[in-house]
């Protein structure tokens, strides 16, 4: 930080926290939201040294996860870190993690309150070409104080405490909702420390970008077909952006508007994205922000899930946009 810095309002993510946790114990969770926050900026330093250390860092692991997806180095350091730090926290019962096939089991602890379910690196296929990445997480409440429950993994998004992302790319910006606002946070890395820079966003009611990897276009259901060719023949077209890394792209909606989806398709009847670890945290940040989330049908927040690993097609963004591809949607998929 400049040392002529405007040090009015200057809040770091710890002090907001417990200013803002009044529904929970204050102290508990700036605790465990302190340790996932540490946990990224572990992770934001092994991705600034990939170009300098590739043999250490960079490239395949060797083996695969749970998804059938080739791991990268990263992928797994990313994994244990978050497993390491939250478990010291001792704030946690059970942890869900994409790399992980099993439910984690945390140490025993009297605090043990909550359960956080992760993505530890998202769009880890981007590393090398260094574009923009990220970290996805949820917590819950624990059914009981300091039991391990399997069941409480399998909570419906409404019933998130808190959740958010951190996005490794020109900075490294941690969003994070709690308290029903959404607030973002950028290291600042002469403190050590993510210091609020973006207090209470608000996605816009819609906005002018979609984002979906057209790629995948040949495979899609006719309602996506016919929606994404009528906002390219708008009076005034939508642009397309798609980065291929959630994180990223639902970053940029979260502050321009307009929808980011992943649709089923012909290939992936039951959806790509993985309900508990990406689209609920996701859809929870978004619909606090005054944005809508779905999967074409429903909202996405309402779905029960049924396994850990469970798969969902998404759309989410500026309300009135996605409103429209739920429209489109149900008129023309039989």
């Amino acid at each position: 930080m400049d040392s002529d810095h405007e040090a009015e309002g200057f809040q770091t993510l710890g002090t907001f926290v417990l200013n803002t946790a009044a529904d929970e114990d204050a102290a508990d969770l700036s605790i465990l939201i302190q340790s996932i926050a540490t946990s990224c900026k572990y992770i934001a330093n092994c991705v600034r040294k990939v170009g300098l250390a590739k043999p250490q860092l960079a490239g395949k692991a060797g083996n695969t996860n749970v998804q059938g997806e080739a791991q990268e180095k990263l992928d797994v350091i990313a994994h244990e870190v978050f497993v390491k730090f939250l478990d010291q926290s001792r704030r946690c019962t059970v942890l869900v993690s994409e790399e992980k096939e099993e439910i984690i089991r945390c140490q025993p602890s009297p605090n043990g309150r909550y359960v956080c379910v992760f993505d530890p690196l998202d769009g880890s296929s981007n590393i090398v070409c260094a574009v923009s990445i990220g970290s996805i997480f949820g917590i819950y409440r624990a059914a009981e104080r300091g039991v391990h429950r399997d069941g409480d993994t399998l909570q419906p998004g409404r019933d998130m405490v808190a959740a958010g992302y951190c996005m490794y790319g020109s900075s490294c910006n941690f969003v994070l909702t709690v308290g029903g606002q959404v607030n973002g946070f950028t290291l600042d890395s002469s403190l050590g420390e993510f210091v609020l820079t973006h207090p209470n966003i608000t996605v816009p009611p819609s906005g002018s970008i979609y984002s979906i990897n057209e790629g995948n276009s040949p495979w899609w259901e006719l309602g996506m077909a016919k929606y994404v060719e009528h906002v390219k023949r708008k009076e005034a077209p939508h642009s397309s952006r798609y980065i291929g890394s959630m994180v990223a792209d639902v970053h940029r909606t979260l502050l321009y508007g307009g929808t980011f989806s992943y649709p089923a398709d012909a290939r992936h009847a039951a959806g790509k994205l993985r309900l508990l670890y990406e689209c609920y945290p996701m859809a929870f940040v978004m619909e606090a922000a005054g944005g809508r989330a779905s999967d074409g049908a429903r909202r996405i927040l309402d779905i029960q899930p049924e396994h850990i690993h469970q798969r969902a097609p998404i759309h989410m963004g500026s309300v009135q946009d996605v409103k429209e591809i739920e429209r489109f949607l149900k008129e023309h998929n039989k």
